[in-house]
């Protein structure tokens, strides 16, 4: 599938007037274009990039609030939240091969529905990311100031803040290399946590086994009934938000078309391995009401096993899973504010980049309030994390949304031309409306549910005031613009 293209550099100035077909002029608006920032990210970093953003604390903290919501039965919650995730990463991961873009989602969006629909993406996802950055680098300070108190939490987070900040201007190549560490970092964990938990359900290990005897006992496989499975699906479905960082990375990727393909390919089949799979191995070696189990999942089964200072372990591989995060997330945040800004939907300077490819003044616009949340751990170390976390809250179902609707209008576009796709949908159009069918019940579930239903609504009204203030803002001409490279037969697209 090819999709429109953003227009180039020789297209006609502004105001400037183009010969049609019959003769006839027609004025034609001049749009800034979105130029490729080079290929500087390799195959493996955008792998590891992509598995680091999946693999974070939504797996090696969030598994244990989920499982002590549904018991067992969280299993049923994982696999319908993979099953959502692979589908939209592979809606995304056809638009991306086609098309690769740094706005990713966003730059589908404005093309399928309309400049306001794709300038509002972009602008909620970057100010998610934005938050994202600031809760992880004050998570890891958290952590680092209990392993070691000599500094103030408020001092870690500095300290990181500076580091990955240093990492993401300097070249985009080092920036690929540090997260494709981190990444194998934390599998290497998660593929040691399987072994050693297959080990023991083995009765290899020298502490006793419990069999498959957990699965039914405590109450049974589904002690809290269906209503458990759905409140721990919203609690899975939030632990995967961040995955669509890979699109995003791939406009700086060698050979896009081919290697975005191919990583969204083997990211998901890793993604159903660690996650299913480390949740199998917990809930088969401890109890779901194991309060250990609950409060840090991996330390109790490891601790289980009998493996030594396991909690000091886990305690440093969660940390390098935040630092990890955190160094994804400024990176894909300076992106999307370049696309963004390349789009004429931020200030001009934005979009410029160095001799090496870096989009300085968007990363350091992305991590403005990463350094604000230094003086916030300063001033309340105790609060700060939820009160930020809580301020993101679902905007990862918006985007999952959007992009959806993104590619089915994308790609019976592409089909309607006859061009083919390095990466498609299966069984399109039908998996694609079974996600949006998928994503909407998750929204019916959070609004019946209490203590998401707030964050959801906050949610609704943050989207419809960054709508409302994309619609006022935007530009004649890139509206314009975008009109004239959308097919005739689409103009009935919504659009906002």
């Amino acid at each position: 599938m090819t999709l429109p293209q953003t227009p180039r550099d020789d297209s006609p100035a502004r105001g400037s007037s183009s010969v049609t077909q019959g003769g006839n002029r027609e004025h034609t608006p001049h749009v800034p274009p979105e130029p490729a920032q080079g290929n500087y990210l390799k195959p493996r970093h955008l792998v590891m990039m992509a598995l680091g953003s999946a693999i974070g604390t939504g797996l090696f903290v969030g598994t244990g609030a989920a499982i002590k919501t549904a018991g067992p039965a969280v299993l049923i919650s994982y696999l319908v939240a993979c099953t959502l995730l692979v589908l939209v990463m592979r809606a995304l991961g056809e638009m991306a091969a086609a098309d690769p873009s740094s706005g990713a989602f966003s730059t589908y969006a404005g093309k399928a529905l309309g400049p306001t629909v794709g300038r509002a993406l972009g602008w909620l996802w970057w100010a998610q990311i934005v938050v994202v950055v600031a809760a992880e680098a004050t998570a890891a300070a958290q952590l680092v100031t209990e392993l070691w108190p000599g500094l103030p939490q408020w001092a870690w987070a500095l300290i990181f803040m500076v580091g990955f900040t240093v990492v993401n201007l300097v070249r985009v190549g080092a920036l690929g290399e540090a997260e494709f560490w981190f990444a194998l970092l934390k599998v290497a964990a998660v593929v040691a946590f399987l072994v050693v938990g297959i080990l023991f359900l083995l009765d290899v290990l020298p502490s006793p086994t419990p069999g498959l005897s957990n699965l039914t006992e405590h109450g049974g496989f589904m002690p809290n009934g269906l209503t458990g499975v759905a409140s721990a699906l919203l609690v899975v479905v939030f632990a995967f938000g961040g995955t669509e960082l890979v699109t995003i990375a791939a406009a700086e990727t060698e050979d896009p078309q081919t290697n975005v393909a191919r990583a969204i390919r083997t990211i998901l089949i890793r993604i159903l391995v660690f996650y299913v799979g480390s949740v199998t191995v917990m809930v088969l070696v401890l109890p779901w009401n194991n309060e250990g189990l609950s409060a840090s999942p991996f330390v109790a089964v490891l601790t289980e096993a009998g493996i030594p200072g396991a909690d000091v372990l886990m305690t440093v591989v969660i940390i390098l899973a935040l630092l990890s995060a955190l160094n994804a997330n400024i990176y894909g945040s300076s992106r999307m504010l370049f696309s963004l800004a390349r789009r004429g939907s931020a200030p001009r300077f934005l979009g410029d980049t160095t001799g090496r490819g870096v989009p300085r003044a968007a990363v350091v616009a992305s991590v403005a309030f990463g350094f604000v949340a230094v003086v916030l751990n300063y001033l309340w170390p105790e609060t700060v994390l939820n009160v930020m976390l809580n301020v993101v809250g679902s905007t990862c179902l918006v985007v999952w949304g959007v992009a959806l609707v993104s590619q089915i209008i994308l790609r019976r576009r592409a089909d309607r031309a006859g061009e083919p796709s390095p990466l498609k949908m299966w069984a399109f159009p039908w998996l694609s409306y079974f996600a949006l069918a998928l994503l909407a019940a998750i929204v019916v579930l959070g609004l019946l549910d209490p203590s998401v239903r707030i964050q959801f609504i906050a949610t609704f009204v943050l989207v419809c005031l960054i709508a409302l203030a994309c619609k006022l803002l935007i530009r004649g001409d890139d509206a314009a613009a975008t009109r004239s490279a959308t097919p005739a037969e689409d103009d009935a697209a919504p659009r906002l």
